[in-house]
């Protein structure tokens, strides 16, 4: 690729040096409506099918395959290959006219009535059009054109004034090819990610007892004793947060984490927090060691669970175990993990629901005495949280990659 200036992208493939024009979308092809006439009466059966508003808001390429019955009459506008859809209206400006390009070649194929559609008369590489409609320059354009208080709409006559960023047929299908292949592997990844999720859910569900019962469906070879009934407060110190006085400034911003819910996004290990404390902010705290199970039990988000991979602190929104030395720590996270659905249904009814260290430290849980067992159990999902962390890493790197991408690679 090759960097250049003028009316060209920062990067660009080898080979292409003509410069890109700026053209109106109405210039290169003419716009049709999306169903009209209909009641609910006819959605939902019929021999026709349509594309629905949130295929075309949430996907670059329109899903093919998520498509919902209809019934139609000869009236109706039927989408072709290579057409593009928009969306009116949404509910932010920055959400206005999302663009999706259809490649199916199913017959009796119809657009919703929230959106337009837009036929190319030109010759455009589909592909190219779904990207270069999603590039950041270009959705800022669709941003200046949305109107609105609660609701911001924008209008079909505006959008075919537009000018986009246009290459030769060459040059776009190579860019369209490219994009194409790396959200397939981004795509890929996400897959992988999901299934690696999903088996973890089946593990944790038939490795640890259901509810009441003290055997669990899945166990390794030689462990044949009941599970003993425990409370959540055998299972080590359970500590509630706290926040060091916001006024004095010189307990923040050093190099100790202070642990809130919106630090626990689905990671094991909380590396990094919003907001640190000095040295002095940390030791006035309470302080947890390596290893310590957060649970939120205050606000919209209980339930989220996470373990400290160094000393950390928590604040009043989190419930912690440091872990007896005689139990598993690795195993009681997971353990606590399956508790999380039983221990948000334990929140106060209130404006910000909360669940109280006494009603969280009498939880009913079950654990085997065998501490080999506890760790063979907390290794395996260990190492499965491990691999999920990886691919988690593998797709934001992609993610970040192809937005980075198409920051530069349009005009």
């Amino acid at each position: 690729m090759n960097k250049n200036k003028g009316n060209v992208p920062k990067i660009r493939f080898p080979g292409f040096t003509s410069p890109w024009e700026q053209r109106k979308l109405g210039d290169m092809g003419k716009t049709f409506t999306g169903l009209s006439g209909k009641t609910k009466d006819d959605f939902g059966h019929g021999g026709a099918e349509f594309v629905t508003y949130m295929n075309i808001f949430s996907n670059s390429l329109t899903n093919t395959d998520q498509i919902e019955k209809v019934e139609i009459d000869e009236r109706q506008n039927e989408v072709e290959y290579g057409d593009i859809f928009f969306t009116t209206s949404s509910e932010t400006p920055e959400e206005v006219g999302m663009s999706s390009v259809w490649l199916g070649n199913k017959p009796n194929v119809y657009l919703n009535s929230f959106c337009f559609g837009y036929r190319p008369t030109k010759k455009l590489d589909p592909y190219y059009m779904a990207y270069m409609l999603r590039s950041p320059d270009v959705r800022k354009k669709f941003l200046f054109l949305a109107q609105g208080i609660s609701r911001y709409n924008i209008s079909k006559t505006k959008v075919m004034e537009l000018s986009v960023p246009i290459p030769k047929v060459e040059e776009q299908i190579v860019i369209g090819q490219f994009f194409n292949q790396l959200s397939d592997l981004i795509t890929l990844h996400q897959r992988k990610l999901n299934h690696l999720q999903d088996k973890k859910k089946g593990l944790l569900q038939k490795m640890f007892p259901k509810s009441g019962q003290c055997f669990p469906e899945l166990r390794f070879p030689g462990f044949t004793d009941p599970w003993e009934q425990r409370k959540v407060g055998d299972l080590g110190n359970i500590i509630t947060g706290s926040t060091p006085p916001t006024n004095d400034l010189s307990n923040y911003g050093g190099e100790y984490l202070f642990v809130s819910p919106a630090d626990i996004q689905g990671a094991r290990y909380v590396e990094n927090t919003n907001t640190t404390l000095s040295e002095k902010g940390f030791r006035m705290s309470r302080i947890l060691k390596e290893g310590s199970i957060l649970f939120v039990s205050i606000g919209s988000t209980i339930g989220k669970v996470a373990q400290t991979k160094r000393l950390s602190v928590t604040n009043q929104q989190i419930n912690a175990i440091e872990v007896n030395d005689i139990l598993d720590k690795d195993f009681i996270y997971s353990l606590m993990e399956t508790k999380a659905k039983t221990i948000k249904g334990l929140a106060a009814t209130q404006a910000v629901p909360i669940v109280n260290k006494t009603s969280f430290t009498d939880v009913d849980v079950y654990i085997p005495e065998n501490l080999k067992e506890q760790s063979q159990i907390g290794k395996v999902f260990k190492q499965l949280d491990n691999l999920i962390t990886l691919h988690q890493r593998k797709l934001s790197h992609l993610q970040e990659l192809k937005k980075a991408l198409l920051q530069q690679m349009f005009v």
